[in-house]
């Protein structure tokens, strides 16, 4: 029977990635997130797994992706300036389709900034900071259980749509100790493997919307991969129409399953007037500035996405439409209010709060824009 633990956030990355299988971390020490190399060097090779400090972060996420294409689950763990190192590898990950799990753990920035301190600076860059037009599958939890549960989320969901995942949490999540229970087995989802022969295998052959079977490096299967546009057998192509198709591939395997990707959690929406969008440790001190307002006679709720990309459109859409304001909570100069601007489309007012100090956004901050007589609510 399981029992309750304390552990911090980031130990509790290492034990999701654990249970989800990991049995191979490359990677480089960055704060706030080298307490998960710490943990992975002790834990991994007990369970027969491979664990490689890299000489950077670029080299990292090569190893990474090495690891997996050889048939292993693999990860690698960072903050904002080695995160921006690893974006050519994410869009090579992207094209190639190669499964694998970046975390990132967020602090202040621009450069080096402020490397102990909270921030949601690294949003928009986890969606767009490769090149070109790609998917982006980024998942965003707000307590060290959500740590857990979203790091065993990762692995499946890059298993099974052979694609890169990343978590993003801040500094605060990822130092915080919780007492948790955590379970005793997980639901684990693999890479598909071909179901045919090596002579009637080809590398990227799949449906329009469909995930491509995938051997492990070795097996006997036909094996090419390239970063450049490929066809079906994974040579290089400057064929536009396999190029669209491709390129168009990659976005609705994710796009036609959201449902399976996607997770939002909405907190006292049924019958509220006024509504706060936050998401990671925001979205805690959102979920108790709710309770506060409910307390004072305020129609409160919160709509708090576990999965940031692909953005709930849908959800804060349906939100926008039931109340008469929403404010934006964000620990960045605003890198989500556009799209909940954009998801909004005009059907209710939107407020923003944001901050960049480098000290996290309270219930009390929140409590207080929702009070009669401030901007938000009257």
């Amino acid at each position: 029977m399981s029992t309750a633990q304390l552990i911090q956030g980031n130990e509790a990355c290492v034990k999701g990635a654990l249970a989800a299988g990991c049995s191979f971390y490359g990677g480089y020490p960055i704060t706030p997130s080298s307490e998960i190399a710490e943990q992975m060097v002790r834990l991994l090779p007990k369970r027969g797994g491979v664990f490689i400090q890299m000489e950077d972060e670029i080299a990292s996420l090569a190893s990474v992706i090495g690891a997996s294409l050889a048939g292993s689950k693999a990860m690698t763990a960072t903050s904002g300036p080695g995160f921006s190192l690893m974006q050519e590898h994410i869009g090579y990950a992207t094209m190639t389709e190669v499964p694998c799990v970046i975390v990132n753990v967020m602090r202040g920035g621009p450069s080096t900034g402020l490397p102990t301190s909270p921030s949601q600076g690294d949003v928009m860059q986890a969606r767009w900071g490769t090149h070109g037009d790609h998917p982006a599958i980024v998942l965003a939890p707000a307590s060290v259980g959500e740590v857990f549960d979203l790091t065993v989320k990762a692995f499946n969901l890059s298993e099974r749509f052979r694609t890169p995942v990343i978590l993003l949490y801040d500094e605060i999540i990822g130092h915080t100790r919780e007492s948790v229970v955590l379970p005793d087995s997980v639901d684990i989802t693999n890479r598909t493997h071909p179901d045919v022969a090596p002579e009637d295998f080809w590398p990227k052959e799949a449906p329009p919307a469909g995930v491509p079977p995938m051997p492990g490096f070795g097996d006997g299967y036909r094996f090419h991969v390239t970063g450049l546009t490929h066809d079906h057998r994974g040579f290089p192509t400057n064929d536009g129409d396999i190029a669209e198709a491709l390129i168009t591939r990659l976005h609705q395997k994710i796009e036609t399953n959201l449902d399976e990707i996607s997770e939002v959690e909405t907190y006292m929406l049924d019958d509220a007037e006024i509504a706060i969008f936050a998401y990671g440790i925001v979205g805690r001190s959102a979920r108790e500035a709710v309770i506060r307002a409910r307390e004072a006679g305020i129609k409160a709720g919160l709509i708090r996405p576990l999965t940031i990309w692909p953005f709930p459109t849908a959800e804060v859409a349906a939100a926008a439409q039931q109340v008469d304001t929403m404010i934006v909570a964000e620990m960045n100069l605003g890198q989500l209010i556009g799209e909940v601007e954009r998801a909004a489309a005009g059907a209710t007012e939107i407020v923003s709060y944001l901050r960049v100090d480098g000290e996290p956004i309270t219930p009390t901050v929140l409590l207080d824009l929702m009070m009669p007589g401030t901007g938000a609510s009257s």
